[in-house]
């Protein structure tokens, strides 16, 4: 088929809405022009959605089920619409972890905040308390993100686990979330992760200023056959880059970043004295 673009349905919610849409579109043999017309739109239209050029709406979703048989369903369209109206997932994330999954090695920097992957139940619990009482999510999208996180744990350990390096910035551990109990809680959750085989903790000290290399969440991956992504968030925005040229300044300025850092022993007692009470 001429120019016929390949969709990729783990880049965010909107391509799976795309890729998942021509799947059933195709199965029943329909071009885009005929779906189009069933549904009271142009085929260009239903094209941009299929691609990601459009973003779905619920009329649009709506048009969609009428069409296909799906109204009223758990697969309708309009519920799928929903969910990425109000996910709380950063377009690239989904994908990022799907690649989280299969690495054997993963680094992590996190400034204010401990990473997902090291996170306790509670803590993230707190963290999505938080953003619903702001108004940021709902009390369903909160469960949701908890859970999508414990998934996410458990997917890393496996019989073989990865690699894990975290270094955190200072930030990290004198932020209190949660109160007192879940934040000693948490502490004492990095102190474990630290003791693993195959974990290494480095916190990243005040005292580093303008020498810290990073100012926003930083994920690297290596996989298997040795290729490296990196997963750089903000607070609106995610993207997943597998581009080795712009991955590798990312890989070294980690590594300076771990150079600069307090060694895991030391990290570990700072931590250890923060849950005394101390400095």
């Amino acid at each position: 088929m001429v120019n016929r673009k390949e969709l990729n349905p783990d880049a965010s919610p909107e391509a799976a809405y795309g890729a998942r849409l021509r799947s059933m579109r195709e199965a029943r043999g329909w071009l885009q022009d005929e779906l189009g017309a069933r549904m009271g739109y142009s085929g260009r239209h239903i094209s941009g959605v299929e691609t990601g050029n459009k973003s779905p709406t619920r009329r649009f979703s709506a048009a969609v089920d009428a069409a296909l048989g799906l109204t009223g369903t758990e697969e309708s369209f309009e519920r799928e619409w929903g969910k990425i109206e109000h996910g709380s997932l950063l377009e690239g994330f989904p994908e990022y972890v799907r690649y989280e999954a299969r690495a054997a090695e993963i680094r992590l920097f996190e400034s204010g905040l401990i990473p997902g992957p090291l996170q306790t139940r509670e803590y993230a619990q707190a963290l999505a308390e938080a953003a619903v009482e702001r108004g940021a999510i709902t009390h369903e999208q909160a469960g949701e993100r908890v859970a999508f996180l414990m998934e996410r744990q458990a997917a890393l350990a496996r019989a073989t686990p990865p690699v894990v390096i975290a270094v955190l910035d200072e930030s990290c551990i004198r932020r209190p979330i949660g109160g007192p109990a879940v934040m000693d809680a948490q502490l004492q959750h990095l102190i474990s992760f630290a003791a693993q085989p195959h974990t290494i903790l480095q916190i990243a000290p005040y005292s580093l200023g303008e020498r810290r290399p990073f100012d926003r969440s930083v994920n690297l991956l290596t996989l298997a056959d040795r290729s490296v992504f990196s997963y750089v968030e903000s607070q609106t925005q995610g993207h997943l880059d597998r581009v080795l040229t712009s991955v590798l300044p990312l890989v070294r300025a980690y590594h300076q970043l771990q150079g600069a850092s307090l060694s895991q022993t030391a990290s570990v007692d700072l931590i250890r004295q923060l849950r005394k009470g101390s400095p």
